[in-house]
């Protein structure tokens, strides 16, 4: 084998396995972090550990993380709470950790800004592809200075490379989720989407959710960039079909 050929698998090899990235992992039953750690440490990523709400807070501000599995049911915070208060000062992508089959906590999560659901008991291949499809449509964090394309749209403005949105100059801050369906919708004016298509297209056909989660993250999607959102004049609902962006 060449050199050319051995140094580019060596960095397939370390992208697929998210070498480098930094993950914090919350849950209060420590075989569970334990078991987690282990196996995303296998794959090259850093591993960081809470077992309550209020320590998720302090690790949450003192490090930027690249991604964090949150349990629901936690001492001290919830997972909702914790899931709240991180939205007001990050966008990092959350996957929480919720009892099998309860719909409400699944969609509380969305509600409070939560990106992805895992249910226990879980498998850690499903958190392990759950977390490499997050990184790869959330395409890594990128630094402030880095310009890329812009679409505009009156006062709103969508930096696709930057991943970053301005309404009126101000920064607002989405999630990986809500910033993917913005641009979507976006760079599309005027196009109906049905909510199964953006289901499959911004979470994947293998994501197990319902379209819910699509209406949950437009809901929470106008509440931050229409000055209006019960009279959107952005993002419009076509009854009976779908979603689409007014250009």
């Amino acid at each position: 084998m060449k050199k050319s050929e051995i140094k580019l698998r060596f960095n397939l090899e370390r992208q697929e396995k998210q070498v480098g990235k930094k993950v914090l992992v919350v849950d209060d039953e420590k075989l569970i972090v334990k078991g987690i750690r282990f196996s995303l440490e296998q794959d090259g990523m850093e591993v960081d550990s809470a077992y309550d709400g209020e320590e998720a807070m302090e690790a949450a501000r003192k490090k930027d993380y690249d991604i964090m599995l949150l349990d629901v049911m936690l001492p001290k915070l919830n997972g909702f709470e914790v899931c709240q208060q991180i939205r007001e000062f990050s966008d990092v992508p959350i996957i929480m950790l919720t009892a099998k089959g309860d719909d409400i906590d699944k969609i509380l999560g969305l509600e409070y800004g939560a990106d992805d659901y895992i249910t226990k008991p879980f498998n850690i291949l499903e958190v392990k592809a759950r977390i490499k499809a997050i990184m790869r449509r959330s395409g890594g964090k990128q630094s402030k200075e880095e310009a890329g394309k812009v679409v505009v749209a009156q006062e709103l403005k969508v930096d696709c490379d930057g991943r970053r949105v301005y309404v009126e100059e101000k920064e607002v801050n989405l999630t990986a989720k809500e910033f993917d369906l913005l641009e979507l919708l976006m760079l599309s004016p005027n196009k109906v989407y049905s909510r199964e298509n953006l289901l499959n297209l911004v979470w994947g056909y293998d994501y197990p959710g319902d379209v819910r989660t699509v209406d949950v993250h437009i809901r929470r999607l106008r509440e931050k960039i229409e000055s209006n959102p019960s009279e959107p004049k952005f993002i419009h609902t076509k009854w009976g079909v779908g979603y689409f962006f007014k250009g």
